[in-house]
């Protein structure tokens, strides 16, 4: 027979029912802020659409879960969005109108951590395409012919002697280890050499 529950039992108990509830409670605020945070990106968006004059904004930077938030709401509203910043912390949103969504410059001139500057952008599109003309017409001129400036047969005639490669290319034995016999070619006997 089990004896009653002792006073720690109770206790314990006790405690455990508290911090449920503290936790469901703090939950609940969590969810609450969340329900808040998302009315008020809502809001700017739908200011943000309104605005005719703006064509992007950009957010301060918020956590991966207001992030995340803002990111749906953004989708939602037909809208392109996209996350810069290199640290969790210090990462923020910038919001574009489809009608005049960032180029491929742009958004990695934003990855870097610099402001968009499209004068600055054209100046190095025209510089990358007189790069590109210039290698282009390297191109139709055809390859560029070396020479050497001495002939190295000359050069190196005191190792090898003048007549060594020659006579090395007329002689040709076949190696045993490939299971060729003892047999003598003779190249370049029928040229007169």
């Amino acid at each position: 027979m089990e004896k009653p529950p002792s006073l720690g039992d109770q206790e314990t108990r006790r405690k455990a029912r508290e911090q449920a509830a503290r936790l469901k409670k703090l939950q609940e605020q969590e969810k609450q802020q969340k329900v808040e945070f998302r009315k008020r990106m809502e809001k700017e968006v739908s200011d943000f659409i309104q605005d005719s004059g703006q064509v992007k904004k950009k957010f301060q930077p918020m956590n991966k879960i207001e992030r995340s938030i803002l990111h749906d709401v953004v989708e939602v509203a037909g809208l392109t969005s996209f996350s810069f910043g290199e640290d969790d912390d210090c990462r923020y949103v910038m919001i574009f109108k489809k009608e005049f969504a960032p180029s491929d410059e742009e958004l990695d001139s934003y990855r870097r951590g610099e402001e968009w500057d499209p004068q600055k952008a054209e100046e190095k599109r025209k510089l990358k395409e007189l790069a590109q003309r210039q290698e282009e017409e390297a191109a139709q001129q055809g390859p560029v012919v070396v020479s050497p400036a001495s002939d190295y047969k000359d050069k190196y005639s005191h190792l090898i002697g003048k007549g060594a490669a020659k006579d090395a290319a007329h002689m040709l034995q076949a190696n045993k280890t490939y299971g060729c016999g003892k047999a003598t070619v003779q190249l370049g006997a029928g040229r007169g050499a």
